[in-house]
Parts: C-alpha cells; sequence; structure tokens
C-alpha cells in the first residue's frame, strides 16, 4: 500500500473564535495563499474550505460586545456551493483580517485568470432595459437610437 504523503498548507494567517477575547473554542479559521479554511469539532473534526478566487464580497461588523473584547466578524460571500457564506465570528483585528484577504482574493484572481463582470443598475436579463420586443436579438431600448 502506498502511503499519501501530508503536506500541510503554509499558513499567511489563522485564528480561532474567541469568548470574552479568549481563544478557549474549537472552531479555528486559517488562510493559505490560495485557500480559506474552517474548521470545528474537538474529537470529530468538520472542515471546510473556500478557495480564494471564488469570494465575491466581504463586510466587517463590530458590535459594541465584541469593541469591548477587541474582537469582531469579517463574513466572506462566495460562489463556492458548499459554503456561500462563511462569518467568522469574534476574530482578533478584523478590520486588518478583511484587508489581508483581500489582498490575497485579489492576488489569487490574477494568478488564476478570474474576471468577474457585474451589470451596474437593472441592466441585467429580465430587465426592463434588456426587453426585446420583436425578437431579433438586440434590446428595444438600442434599437431605439
Amino acid at each position: 500500500m502506498d502511503k499519501i504523503k501530508k503536506s500541510k498548507p503554509q499558513y499567511i494567517w489563522k485564528d480561532r473564535k474567541r469568548i470574552l477575547g479568549l481563544p478557549i473554542t474549537f472552531i479555528r479559521y486559517r488562510m493559505s495563499q490560495d485557500r480559506l479554511f474552517f474548521e470545528t469539532g474537538l474529537l470529530n473534526i468538520k472542515g471546510e474550505e473556500i478557495l480564494l478566487y471564488r469570494v465575491r464580497d466581504m463586510s466587517v461588523s463590530i458590535t459594541m460586545w465584541q469593541r469591548l473584547t477587541g474582537v469582531g466578524t469579517v463574513t466572506i460571500i462566495s460562489t463556492d456551493k458548499s459554503v456561500p457564506s462563511l462569518a467568522m465570528r469574534n476574530i482578533k483585528n478584523p478590520r486588518g483580517v478583511k484587508e489581508l484577504i483581500h489582498k490575497q482574493v485579489e492576488m489569487a484572481k490574477i494568478a488564476y485568470r478570474v474576471r468577474y463582470t457585474e451589470m451596474m443598475g437593472d441592466m441585467g436579463p429580465g430587465s426592463p432595459g434588456m426587453v426585446d420586443m420583436n425578437g431579433n436579438g438586440i434590446p428595444d431600448y438600442i434599437e431605439d437610437i
């Protein structure tokens, strides 16, 4: 039987969910150059990961209680099917972590040559601006110009 060689990724950042500012929980967050990891559990460990190039949006929220204990929540929205949203609760330096993740996301998108385009206003399919009444494939608002 061939032995599978275990290779640990080099982590750029890691932290745990904190209670009253202390890392005494079994919820761990880690980030490598191309992935964000989330693990929970002591005996039975469940792990998830998000590829950084799939991250679409990030936000930071800090409640009054979190401010008192020096922590906050960073929420990640991604196009990942298994983890579309990840809220990293009660982590230290949430603003700095968000900026670090943002830089890594941009580097991962460049490395993987990923480009997302966003529609501005309501010009998406089915919106009033994209109506094609005569069926020629050209939206009516363009034909009127």
